[in-house]
């Protein structure tokens, strides 16, 4: 994903007023996009392509939604897939294996 906006970089957005920001646009020539994958994912689901994937078994205290928990979310793709025509399909299994086997390397462990 990030390949394919390096070279179409954000314009600023002439009408942007600091007296009034309108915080989807700024007047810098950047943009965010958000490139998760767009499908929701158990946390279970999560914490078992960790432990598959570091070879450990996490040590869970299971409780019930605490206050400010969000019980559902991923990553809206939509500005990238209208701009770009990049849709991310990694799914959170490989992305989570690839880390693992990239932070290993890295930290030498």
């Amino acid at each position: 994903g990030i390949i394919r906006i390096l070279d179409r970089p954000a314009p600023p957005n002439p009408d942007w007023d600091s007296n009034n920001p309108d915080p989807a646009t700024s007047s810098a020539p950047y943009r965010v996009y958000n490139i998760g994958n767009n499908n929701p994912v158990e946390l279970m689901d999560y914490i078992e392509a960790l432990e598959a994937s570091l070879g450990k078994t996490a040590e869970k205290e299971l409780l019930p939604l605490q206050p400010g928990d969000v019980p559902d979310t991923y990553a809206d793709v939509d500005d990238l897939v209208e701009e770009f025509g990049y849709k991310p399909s990694m799914s959170v299994k490989q992305g989570v294996e690839n880390f693992a086997v990239w932070y290993k390397e890295y930290n030498k462990l």
